[in-house]
């Protein structure tokens, strides 16, 4: 095979240890480093004097980061691979050889590397990660408020629609003096509007709901997760700013164009754009980014039998951001994509359903982005224009009046 890089290094990452194999043509030279900084950056200069042209890695959990963020400030071309993509030969595994074949595979151009984004974007995304995980942890601990509220045999959650709301949190407050709420108590609750005025449930229903047996114990968690909660929340508002802060203004006018986008929000348009960044240029066509995403079918296909289409993992933040964007778009009956859910989830199911309308979401994303066009919904009697005369059969044929 003809060699594509001259000078090239393939590196086995691992947590302490770094082993790399640096192609001179047909010599080679192995050698290990540490994973401290001093240790990176005498491979970097190694790797410089020796006018490596590429450098290819595994991605290895995140050991593979601060390498990457080395080489890049050294001006060294580096790519990251999928594990998977170039697995060594069974029954010779070992540091040096993985390093040795994939300085071969990278040598002679076998290796396909990952989208790996600028260091501005990848730092945007490590902030709305961890503001993810964050809401993800306020969401348990609301959960755990509900479960501690059921078994007081406190009804909170049927009286007011948000428990993380203000009226809820004014109710929560009273109840952990740990006095009964009566009719006198509740009408000056009313009139000094910590009960809310438009709570659909009536006085005496809100009454025996708010009444239950609560423990000491109880309201002593009760007033730690309230605390919890209120952490949680002062640090979400604190990375939303920073995130606004970041963002550069070409991706504040990229988050706003794909905001006309049906079902997707401020916060998920900020999310997906710290994903895919602004420059469509490196997917080739909505099928490539569709297909990096993990969003549409996968090819399986022997003997001219078509197998399992299941979708490959993808970026997780992405696919789990606009099937989030699914759900909300779905609920709007004016809408394609309530009209597509309800096309394929009846013979399909829901949950593939979802991840269609997320497919179909991001391809307006990727043409928003690509082509700066405006987004425009078809509708929901979009496919009503079609095969009307069969529809109409169809209908005739499965309803009970004669023809």
């Amino acid at each position: 095979m003809d060699r594509i890089y001259d000078n090239c290094c393939g590196i086995d990452v691992h947590k302490k240890l770094i082993v790399a194999c640096f192609r001179c043509g047909k010599k080679q030279d192995v050698r290990e480093f540490g994973a401290t900084t001093r240790e990176l950056l005498s491979l970097a200069d190694w790797l410089k004097e020796g006018g490596c042209e590429m450098v290819a890695m595994e991605s290895t959990a995140s050991y593979w980061k601060p390498l990457y963020n080395i080489l890049e400030s050294s001006d060294l071309n580096a790519m990251v691979v999928n594990a998977r993509h170039m697995k060594a030969v069974p029954g010779r595994k070992t540091d040096v050889k993985d390093a040795e074949w994939i300085a071969d595979l990278l040598q002679h151009g076998l290796l396909q590397p990952s989208y790996i984004p600028d260091k501005d974007q990848r730092e945007l995304r490590e902030l709305v990660r961890y503001r993810k995980s964050l809401v993800g942890e306020r969401t348990r601990e609301l959960n755990r408020l509900q479960k501690m509220l059921e078994g007081a045999n406190i009804k909170l959650s049927g009286t007011v629609s948000d428990i993380n709301g203000k009226s809820a949190r004014s109710i929560l407050e009273y109840l952990l003096t740990g006095e009964p709420i009566d009719e006198a108590k509740y009408d000056e609750m009313y009139n000094q509007k910590v009960i809310a005025h438009n709570l659909k449930a009536t006085r005496e229903q809100i009454i025996d709901d708010l009444n239950g047996v609560m423990s000491s114990l109880q309201r002593r968690m009760m007033k730690e997760l309230l605390i919890h909660l209120d952490e949680l929340n002062i640090h979400i508002r604190n990375l939303d700013d920073e995130i606004d802060n970041f963002m550069k203004p070409e991706e504040k006018q990229a988050s706003q164009a794909i905001q006309d986008v049906t079902g997707i929000g401020n916060t998920s348009a900020q999310a997906i754009i710290s994903v895919i960044g602004t420059d469509m240029e490196r997917f080739p066509t909505d099928k490539h980014i569709s297909s990096w995403a993990g969003l549409c079918p996968g090819d399986n296909e022997s003997a001219k039998k078509r197998k399992s289409g299941k979708t490959r993992k993808g970026n997780s933040l992405l696919r789990t951001t606009l099937i989030t964007c699914a759900h909300a778009a779905v609920k709007n009956k004016k809408s394609y994509f309530h009209a597509q859910f309800m096309r394929i989830s009846a013979h399909r199911g829901t949950r593939r359903a979802y991840v269609a309308v997320a497919h179909s979401m991001l391809i307006a994303i990727y043409h928003i982005l690509k082509d700066g066009v405006v987004f425009k919904d078809l509708g929901a009697d979009y496919y009503n224009q079609f095969n009307k005369e069969r529809k109409i059969n169809a209908y005739l044929k499965n309803s009970n009046f004669p023809h």
